[in-house]
């Protein structure tokens, strides 16, 4: 007989949670209003008050090469490109230049400038969510309306004294800031008021799905502090987060549930502490994830507010120098956003050390204020000794 168990909704593909990125970054602001080289040039006077904070990607068409390629010319490649090469990297020896022959799609965009902390863009040829319109009388908007859809700000070139009538209609009562185009630096600092205000969100992660081969126990199940390590670590991270989850082995939720906590299982299985900060960032790609192990029973709220007060979202990490080396300590960090496409890389290319990630890419290191507290518990003789300092 037929039974009446409703049928589960066919699916493709995964439901993946999508970092919410415009064209080329999630922040991106493109300039439009005037003629491209006044766009540059406005560009090159800001980017001495913003590259001390942010790393900045701008975003160009080039005219002459499209010109050149249109009257049947190389279109701007050179001599190895001509020949067939589908890309050329050049070591430049103060930076490095890689041209592709092959089209750079919307993917490929976002995948090499996420690494950016901003991106500008001559919104003349391109699109971006955000904007900043010069008010240049020999490049009016009337024609370009659709492309304003979140103006940040305007900007009146000399002699230009009014916003008007057909842009103040368009954007009603949205209450958008006015300043001289000439005003370097009161253009990058709304430009980084706007970026601080639209920092990620702070989530927090417990790490403790671990083995604990060398305890020989559950790390996270040792009481410290009157109650388990991973209840306490959670209670610690509380404060500073909008929430907080315990990233456990699949086996561990009923348990974790049962303690009141918040449990997040691993999707990425088998690679140690890699495993939770890509299973948190699968679950939210737009979250700055704030990450300590289950095994820091000295850590305090101090070194915490400390971790937080020095945050650089402009990086892709914010962590403390290891007590035992020069090198990041990755279990007790503040990882951005950006940190999920390069931490995903690192695994491609055979990388499971969340360090390694560290080392190798711009990040805020801090020299803790109690170093001390940065120790990890991992045997049975740390654990003994850990507790009789801590009474």
């Amino acid at each position: 007989m037929p039974t009446n168990i409703p049928a589960t909704p066919y699916r493709k593909h995964a439901q993946l949670a999508r970092p919410a990125v415009g064209e080329f970054h999630r922040h991106e602001l493109a300039i439009l209003g005037a003629p491209c080289g006044k766009i540059k040039e406005l560009v090159t006077r800001l980017l001495p008050h913003l590259e001390p904070v942010l790393r900045v990607a701008y975003v160009d068409a080039d005219h002459a090469a499209g010109d050149d390629a249109a009257q049947g010319g190389a279109g701007g490649q050179d001599a190895i490109l001509q020949a067939g090469a589908s890309a050329e990297l050049t070591d430049k020896i103060t930076f490095t230049r890689l041209d592709l022959k092959r089209g750079f799609d919307k993917f490929a965009q976002q995948e090499w400038l996420h690494h950016q902390s901003l991106v500008l863009v001559n919104g003349n040829h391109f699109r971006a969510r955000q904007q900043i319109a010069i008010l240049d009388p020999a490049k009016p908007l009337q024609k370009k309306l659709d492309r304003l859809t979140d103006v940040r700000l305007l900007l009146l070139p000399e002699g230009v004294t009014e916003v008007p009538d057909y842009l103040q209609e368009h954007l009603a009562s949205a209450g958008v800031p006015i300043l001289p185009l000439a005003d370097t630096e009161a253009i990058a600092a709304l430009v980084l008021q706007e970026w601080r205000q639209q920092r990620p969100p702070v989530r927090g992660l417990v790490l403790a799905g671990g083995q604990s081969q060398r305890m020989g126990e559950d790390k996270g199940r040792l009481a410290y502090h009157g109650q388990e390590q991973r209840a306490y670590a959670a209670k610690l991270l509380a404060p500073f987060c909008e929430d907080v989850l315990v990233s456990c082995r699949p086996e561990q939720v009923a348990e974790l549930e049962a303690a009141g906590l918040a449990p997040l299982p691993d999707t990425f299985a088998g690679l140690g502490p890699m495993s939770g900060i890509l299973s948190a960032f699968q679950l939210d790609p737009d979250a700055a994830w704030l990450v300590v192990a289950c095994d820091l029973p000295f850590l305090s709220e101090t070194t915490l507010t400390h971790l937080l007060q020095h945050r650089h979202a402009g990086r892709m990490a914010t962590a403390y120098q290891s007590p035992e080396n020069e090198w990041p300590e990755p279990l007790i960090t503040i990882w951005e956003p950006r940190a999920y496409g390069t931490l995903l890389r690192f695994l491609s290319i055979g990388y499971s050390c969340p360090r390694k990630a560290l080392i190798n890419f711009d990040i805020e290191l801090l020299h803790a204020p109690a170093p001390a507290e940065l120790r990890n518990i991992n045997t049975p003789e740390q654990r003994d000794a850990a507790t009789q300092e801590l009474g």
